[in-house]
């Protein structure tokens, strides 16, 4: 009866909290001049309202705050902004975790940081932070069953900091265009303070802090009596000029491999109200973000690549939602790119076929009211592609169209409740030129946590149409939905949900989707021990399971078994904040109806073992480390083995100087997998060796904190030695086909160099000076060493690419005349 008793607490009553305090802070209001410049000496401090007597939440939680590393701090107000400023003690200098990271990276840093509810709702809030050299950052938040926190979000804002014997000071000021608040003459912000000292990864919030309370902004305090301040207009331009510098080898006669380009833009930023905000990117210019870590691809699915456009990756907390957009697709590979190889008439090559489709412009408007309705509306527009094809006897070229004109469109409503409920709907549609066809997409989603914000439902709807132009195709009309049902506070949290896809969903043409008709089951429970205890402070347990069937016959297939899976992992952080892990699952068998890349066959795989473990040490430490470990074996199958283990170290020289290298081995001694298919439709699988290895060194500079270099070099190598080939039969089985002479190897290099220069010369204004360096080298050698590899990448042509980029930040109220 006791253990009966004692499981049951362990379910429904580990969830105990400290008491909720939720402290107030009178609002305070200047009209003398402050000066920033992190030395606090002004007399309008003087009056400001003090913050103190903070508590620690991480990783002792409910501790008050030592007096020699205490906070003070004040916060006041004036026509034009916020001010907060005020002293993290520290017992001596050397105490401070200090970096020169870059805006919007945290890095080892120790950091001061606000956060305001400004509508006091429990579901929005603005954070800004400050670290000891004085680097920004910036974000938002939305409490709801994500928690979203949407870093990218960006806002212009002034700083001063000041490093001494007993600490360093800190000031700030936020005007009131870096914010959203209502037009009430009197006003009750939802507010919070919290402090990072980083070399012992110690965190402190003024108003305490339950971290197994699932959301933060419930937990804040507020800032009371702010009377008789107004929205200012926002409008923001950012002009920008850049030019290209571009060299390839060139075969083709004439031509010299050498190209320029001088182009120039503006993006456009608009507060179209209080709440809702205008972002728009005319003539855009993306050719200095970071290039693509491509890869050999020998899965049956589309790589997804990172997105590292700022204009997709800023404010787009709304976007996400439904999991229906990727925004690569805008802009991305051409729809027929491939499809002109096929049609080449006798003595006739491709000579030009551009590898991306060309943005003309695009605008969102994003935002939340003081209702909590969050409204997202994202536009985009690319213009058609052609490839160039050449006769090679009369020297004639023609040109077939690859991608047409196209616009893309997203629609987002997402209604939050309090207790971090909310309901969404969400539509994209892809509507393109010419003969292509129409793509269109709605998700229905909702999301209800209880009172005491404890359990969740969770679930959505979704409904895709394909709408072909040509009359001889059947437009096609799909569906999906999921729900599920979770306990997300406490120590111990759990959640069971079921996923179904039918046949015909498919929201790939904006988003990121691999495969439809399925139907999945999943269950996980997880338990966390949050305060320290001997030589340990933190532990985390978690066990799951779920099973996957074919929703519908996947031709004449009979079986809709696809997969079962068990899981369990478990992590800990030591005293001396090092994380050690270890996992295991377990899959007892497998159909794949994927692999084989044609529908009415299935790859039936034997029974797998994995397992594995991790370790990182303390990341505030100057030297850093972390190790990956996995292996899957499967059972009495051919004796299949594979081995994953990930390395990365890193090394702070000082504040100014680092140095990060990580190398990722993929190693498949014993892997099977498709190969080709034959000229009489036979699915051809390979027992093979695969070795693939992903080399990443970084190197950090930073001059000061508004001008810094990183040096970034990645060399992929990946090998496949094909030892046996199979015929792949009905029945999932395997058949030998010793008599195919041919092996299909495969090896593919990529080598790549980004080398960019930053100079925040002015508040949210930037030159870049950027070199990138491309090199591909594909064969099917297969059998060459790591640095035989190397060297004939190094040795083949390169793409060589220099530029230069300024943008300047305009704000409309300091271009508008001041009234006297």
């Amino acid at each position: 009866m006791k253990k009966n008793v004692l499981l049951l607490m362990l379910l429904l009553g580990s969830s105990a909290s400290i008491a909720q305090i939720h402290r107030t802070l009178d609002a305070k209001r200047t009209k003398q001049k402050i000066v920033l410049d992190g030395k606090l000496d002004d007399a309008a401090w003087q009056d400001a309202a003090k913050i103190e007597d903070f508590t620690e939440f991480r990783p002792v939680p409910n501790r008050k705050e030592d007096k020699s590393h205490r906070t003070e701090a004040k916060i006041m107000y004036n026509d034009d902004g916020i001010y907060f400023g005020g002293t993290c003690f520290e017992a001596t200098k050397d105490s401070i975790a200090t970096e020169l990271i870059g805006r919007d990276n945290f890095g080892a840093n120790d950091f001061i940081c606000i956060i305001f509810d400004t509508y006091n709702d429990k579901l929005n809030g603005f954070e800004y932070f400050l670290t000891p050299l004085n680097e920004q950052m910036d974000g938002k938040i939305t409490a709801n069953s994500e928690n979203s926190e949407d870093i990218s979000w960006n806002a212009v804002w002034q700083s001063a900091t000041k490093i001494h014997d007993h600490g360093w000071d800190f000031e700030m000021f936020i005007p009131y265009s870096a914010i959203r608040f209502s037009k009430n003459n009197v006003q009750n912000w939802g507010v919070n303070f919290s402090r990072r000292r980083n070399k012992i990864q110690q965190q402190f919030a003024w108003n305490p802090v339950d971290i197994t309370i699932n959301g933060f902004l419930t937990q804040g305090g507020l800032w009371q009596g702010i009377e008789d301040i107004k929205p200012p207009v926002r409008l923001q331009f950012f002009p920008y000029f850049s030019m290209y510098q571009n060299h390839f080898p060139s075969n083709v006669a004439g031509q010299s491999g050498w190209s320029n380009q001088i182009s120039g833009g503006l993006d456009l930023k608009w507060g179209i109200n209080q709440a809702f905000t205008l972002d728009a990117t005319l003539i855009p210019d993306f050719g200095q973000v970071q290039s693509d870590n491509n890869v050999l691809n020998l899965t049956p699915f589309e790589v997804q690549f990172n997105e590292n456009r700022t204009f997709f990756t800023e404010g787009t907390e709304l976007f996400s939602k439904g999991n229906l957009f990727y925004s690569r697709r805008i802009g991305g590979t051409p729809l027929h790119q491939y499809d002109v190889y096929n049609d080449l008439k006798a003595n006739e090559e491709v000579i030009r076929n551009p590898s991306e489709s060309k943005l003309i412009n695009a605008s969102k408007i994003s935002g939340r009211n003081k209702n909590g309705l969050g409204v997202g509306l994202l536009n985009a527009i690319t213009k058609a592609q052609f490839a160039t094809i050449q006769n090679k006897e009369t020297g004639a070229t023609r040109q077939v169209e690859t991608d047409p004109a196209t616009n893309y469109n997203l629609f987002v409503l997402d209604q939050t409740f309090k207790n971090n409920s909310s309901v969404s709907l969400v539509n994209t549609s892809v509507i393109r030129g010419g003969d292509d066809y129409n793509a269109n997409v709605t998700k229905g989603l909702f999301s209800f946590t209880d009172k005491k914000n404890m359990y969740n439902v969770s679930g959505n709807v979704g409904v895709s149409h394909l709408n072909f132009k040509n009359k001889g195709t059947e437009n096609s009309v799909g569906y999906s939905h999921s729900i599920g049902f979770s306990k997300t506070s406490g120590k111990f949290t759990f959640g069971i949900n079921q996923d179904l896809v039918d046949k015909k969903f498919n929201s790939n043409d904006l988003g990121y989707f691999t495969n439809s008709n399925f139907i999945d089951h999943s269950l996980y429970a997880s338990y966390v021990i949050n305060e320290p205890k001997a030589w340990r402070n933190k532990v985390f347990a978690n066990v799951g399971s779920y099973i996957s069937y074919l929703y519908a016959p996947f031709g004449d297939i009979k079986t809709k078994f696809q997969v079962a899976n068990y899981r369990g992992n478990f992590r800990i952080q030591t005293k001396k904040l090092r994380w050690v892990g270890m996992f295991m699952n377990f899959n007892p068998a497998q159909n794949d109806f994927y692999e084989p890349r044609q529908e009415g066959y299935f790859f039936r795989k034997g029974a797998s073992v994995g397992y594995g473990g991790s370790f990182e040490s303390n990341d505030a430490k100057k030297y850093s480390l972390s190790i990956d470990f996995f292996q899957r074996r499967f059972i009495n199958f051919y004796n299949l083995v594979g081995q994953n283990i990930s390395i990365s170290q890193s090394y702070r020289f000082n504040s100014k100087f680092s140095i990060r290298h990580s190398i990722d081995f993929e190693s498949r001694n014993n892997g099977m997998g498709y190969t080709t298919t034959l000229n009489d439709k036979t699915i051809i699988l390979a027992l093979r060796k695969v070795q693939s290895i992903n080399n990443i060194l970084n190197l950090k500079y930073s001059f000061t904190n508004r001008m810094g270099l990183t040096f970034r070099a990645r060399h992929y190598l990946s090998n496949v030695q094909n030892i046996d080939l199979f015929a792949l039969q009905k029945d999932g089985s395997l058949k030998s086909r010793a008599d195919i002479s041919e092996r299909f190897n495969r090896n593919a290099n990529f080598f790549n160099i980004d080398m960019v220069y930053t100079w925040q010369f002015a508040a949210g204004s930037f030159l870049n000076v950027v070199w990138k360096n491309a090199i591909s080298n594909n064969s099917s050698i297969a059998d060459r060493s790591y640095f035989q590899n190397l060297d004939t990448t190094i040795a083949d042509n390169q793409n060589n690419t220099l530029s230069l980029k300024v943008i300047y930040f305009l704000d409309y109220l300091q271009l508008k005349p001041k009234k006297s």
